[in-house]
């Protein structure tokens, strides 16, 4: 189970949705538990944006960024101190680490470095080896 990607359904009995949220749900390694950190950075910001498009456009309330604007502080707070600890396990050179970091800062952005980092060989067993590595 450690070896496939979140969204992979395994063996073909398998219930798909299922298996993802399982293997999604796996932290047994640094690179799991990055993984799912990464996605709850993303959903909290996706939380957050619907919570400034409701105060800005809809109803004019506070209340969906009083709600996910802490939320998605203490996500990205632990999407960088998980950044910091997963650098050595997983061999990241000082270039991947900073553009981990970076990929904090636009939404959805920890996906995406989760994703590229997986394709470049820098995520242990969660590397599909589609591109060169990086580490």
């Amino acid at each position: 189970m450690c070896g496939r990607r979140w969204g992979d359904s395994g063996d073909a009995g398998a219930v798909g949705h299922n298996d993802a949220v399982t293997t999604l749900l796996d932290v047994s390694t640094p690179a799991t538990r990055f993984r799912l950190v990464a996605v709850a950075e993303a959903i909290s910001w996706a939380g957050l944006l619907t919570g400034m498009f409701f105060k800005y456009v809809v109803v004019h309330n506070e209340i969906g960024v009083q709600i996910f604007g802490p939320i998605h502080g203490a996500v990205f707070i632990a999407y960088v101190a998980i950044a910091l600890w997963v650098r050595k396990p997983l061999g990241w050179s000082g270039r991947t680490m900073v553009i981990g970091l970076l990929a904090s800062i636009p939404p959805f952005g920890s996906v995406w470095f989760e994703r590229w980092a997986a394709r470049r060989g820098a995520m242990a067993e969660l590397s599909t080896g589609q591109d060169e590595p990086t580490r």
